[in-house]
């Protein structure tokens, strides 16, 4: 019984073993993982080129735009953060498909031819003759054998080795993160609505002497920023602003958001800022 030739199974192995699937398999993977990286790069450069810009005394500050729009018969300016109206990229792979194929052939053939001939040959002669009382006679014998073998071997092994593979990658919006999420909302509960003139607001505008004498004065620009600095508080007569009032009239003291005046001296007076104005009456 022949022997089986294992030669060509010997071969696939050898072949598939030496496939190199960590190069194979991983380098799809580090590519996506730098894409990733790449990816929120782009996030962060969005968000600081787009919705940022330098503060005083080092950081950044959120961009505000301001829109003007007609509210209750008046021009009003909304002011939003930038960030809040346009959508910040996130992309994010979600799903990575590494299809592998490989196709390994191997094939060894062996042909043996083998011819024998073999070949016999005698022959016999015999002559007889009589003279005389004298016998003559010859007799001739020849023989010939001749053998012959051929043989011929071949032997021949073929292998090939093939694989492809195929890499879909699956990428989308993610879900905002958890910090930036929060910072939206944050900027989101920033939005304002103020008049274009600013506005500017006080406590009471008529004020008593024997109730304390004192009235909390907001101002509030077009901007929307409270500017307590920007309060100027006049002496006013006639439907005219006279001179600035002194300390020794009224006594101001100013927070992140306005002026708490507290006056000594009844008459009317006039807190200007910016384009607005608001007339204080103190009596006693």
């Amino acid at each position: 019984m022949a022997s089986i030739d294992t030669t060509p199974s010997q071969v696939a192995t050898n072949a598939l073993q030496s496939l190199p699937f960590g190069t194979l398999i991983g380098s799809p993977l580090k590519a996506c993982i730098d894409a990733q990286a790449k990816a929120a790069q782009a996030s962060w450069e969005f968000i600081r080129d787009v919705g940022l810009t330098d503060a005083e005394g080092g950081g950044k500050k959120a961009i505000y735009v301001s829109f003007e729009y007609r509210k209750d018969g008046r021009s009003a300016t909304l002011c939003l953060p930038l960030l809040t109206i346009v959508p910040i990229p996130y992309l994010t792979i979600r799903e990575i498909d590494i299809a592998f194929k490989a196709r390994i052939s191997a094939a060894a053939s062996t042909s043996k031819t083998e011819h024998k001939s073999f070949g016999f040959e005698m022959g016999t002669k015999v002559k007889a003759g009589f003279n005389l009382l004298v016998a003559s006679g010859s007799v001739e014998l020849s023989t010939s054998i001749s053998s012959k073998k051929d043989s011929t071997a071949t032997r021949d092994s073929k292998y090939s080795v093939e694989y492809t593979m195929d890499v879909n990658v699956k990428a989308g919006q993610d879900d905002m993160p958890a910090g930036m999420s929060k910072v939206l909302e944050v900027l989101s509960s920033s939005i304002d609505s103020t008049d274009t003139k600013g506005e500017m607001r006080a406590s009471d505008q008529v004020v008593s002497l024997g109730g304390g004498g004192s009235t909390y004065i907001s101002y509030k620009n077009k901007e929307g920023y409270y500017m307590p600095e920007d309060i100027r508080l006049y002496e006013y007569k006639g439907s005219k602003l006279g001179s600035e009032v002194t300390d020794k009239k009224c006594e101001k003291a100013a927070d992140d958001a306005g002026l708490l005046c507290k006056f000594n001296e009844e008459g009317d007076y006039c807190a200007k800022a910016g384009e607005r104005k608001l007339v204080i009456k103190v009596i006693k």
